[in-house]
């Protein structure tokens, strides 16, 4: 049987430190942190619920970001 694989690390990071900033600053401060994946959503925009490792999430209205979460 093969093993079950091991998610990569995700960057330890604090996702309040992007609340306020504006758009592009947080997606720059992000990949600078290792983050792989980033995704900015217009607020109560639809989505999936998958996890994907390595991916951070930026709620986004008027150019700042008004919420983060991982995943």
């Amino acid at each position: 049987m093969a093993p079950i694989p091991t998610p990569p690390r995700q960057p330890d990071d604090a996702p309040d430190s992007y609340t306020g900033l504006d758009a592009a600053s947080a997606e720059r401060r992000a990949r600078q942190r290792g983050w792989t994946h980033v995704r900015a959503l217009p607020p109560g925009v639809i989505i999936t619920m998958e996890y994907v490792a390595g991916r951070i999430n930026f709620e986004v209205d008027a150019d700042r970001v008004i919420r983060c979460w991982f995943g």
